[in-house]
């Protein structure tokens, strides 16, 4: 009965909220529209998490969302595929779940590089762990135009990356971003890295004025990670396009926890930076 009246309630254009397990997830994904809310129960989800093409809007966001408390919804990697793949999808949120990678060579949250553009994508509450079969397994990858992006309170635990947001060409601009209550720890190679950005493509919704990214209140900690040949600091933000769209862009460091690195700087920035009010704690070398 409840889902009936979920559907229902759909097709009239009102909100629904479903309800669903891990033998029934997969099946309700595509019905998801603006405003909708997908509440899945506790247990063991295997075929991963899909959301491509979801569109939500501004004031009705798509909705994800595992157990608040008690025993947690956790989805176990599988070869050959990204445990949360984004595609094509804005004004999405996706919480309290866990991501175990299970040591395979996959990431735990990827916008993929065939996706046009990611936007407005919340992540909030996950426990992401299991994902340090070599360097280049991260936690969260963005690998297309990904704009307006909220990243919080997320736990990620012996990652290859933690953050990997853009592309090595810097044809995958991440804009706009608020990265705050994050705790990142013991990755091989960087807690967090925000690659450099070439000029900036034409994309519509893109924003095109100045504007800013914020890494706010966060541990950034590798006291036990971390490989000489292939050092990385605990956070590295490339510069924004040398002109043009972007250009004049900022990041806002502040408030966080810069911890141990035995191998490299616990942080190394490029472009338009305020870094203030952090703490840097490194009994191996420079801050």
């Amino acid at each position: 009965f409840i889902a009936i009246a979920c559907i229902a309630a759909s097709e009239l254009g009102a909100a629904a909220v479903y309800e669903a397990a891990p033998e029934t997830y997969r099946a309700l994904l595509p019905r998801l529209h603006a405003g909708d809310t997908l509440v899945l129960a506790a247990g063991e989800y295997r075929d991963g998490l899909p959301v491509h093409g979801l569109s939500g809007a501004p004031d009705q966001p798509i909705i994800i969302a595992g157990p608040e408390r008690g025993p947690p919804a956790t989805f176990l990697a599988r070869p050959g595929h990204n445990t949360v793949s984004i595609v094509d999808a804005h004004h999405l949120v996706i919480r309290n779940l866990v991501l175990e990678g299970n040591n395979i060579a996959v990431d735990a949250v990827k916008a993929e590089r065939q996706s046009r553009a990611a936007h407005h994508i919340t992540l909030e509450k996950l426990t992401i762990r299991g994902h340090g079969n070599n360097q280049q397994t991260v936690g969260i990858s963005t690998k297309c135009p990904a704009w307006n992006w909220v990243i919080r309170e997320v736990t990620i635990v012996g990652a290859g990356t933690g953050m990997y947001l853009g592309d090595a060409d810097g044809s995958a601009p991440f804009v706009a971003g608020l990265i705050e209550r994050n705790l990142i720890v013991d990755t091989i190679g960087y807690n967090l890295q925000i690659k450099h950005q070439a000029p900036r493509p034409d994309i519509s919704g893109m924003p095109e004025g100045r504007s800013m990214t914020i890494l706010r209140h966060n541990v950034f900690a590798k006291p036990n990670a971390g490989l000489a040949a292939s050092a990385r600091p605990n956070v590295l933000v490339g510069h924004f396009p040398r002109e043009g769209r972007g250009a004049e862009d900022d990041y806002a460091i502040h408030g966080n926890f810069f911890y141990q690195n035995r191998n490299e700087a616990l942080f190394q920035g490029e472009g338009n930076v305020a870094l203030y009010g952090n703490l840097f704690v490194n009994d191996y070398g420079d801050a």
